[in-house]
């Protein structure tokens, strides 16, 4: 069997609801004038972002204190 190229790019999957779950999509779909699977689309990438945002800021802070921290505590007895 061979599987076109397009299918690795582009999968359908099915996501169970809950009747909460079900409304709050219809009405954000509605109220963007999106699809529902647009909504869901992004709301995931919204969440990869931030997680990924969040990981970038907590290397950066630890790089900081590792350099500043001496200096950081000194400034904040004084």
């Amino acid at each position: 069997m061979v599987i076109p190229i397009w299918y690795h790019y582009c999968v359908a999957f099915t996501v169970r609801t809950d009747p909460t779950l079900e409304a709050a999509l219809t009405a954000l779909a509605e109220s963007e004038s999106i699809s529902r699977q647009e909504v869901i689309r992004r709301a995931v990438m919204e969440r990869f972002e931030r997680a990924g945002h969040r990981a970038a800021v907590s290397d950066s802070a630890s790089r900081m204190i590792d350099r500043w921290g001496d200096v950081l505590d000194r400034l904040g007895s004084e």
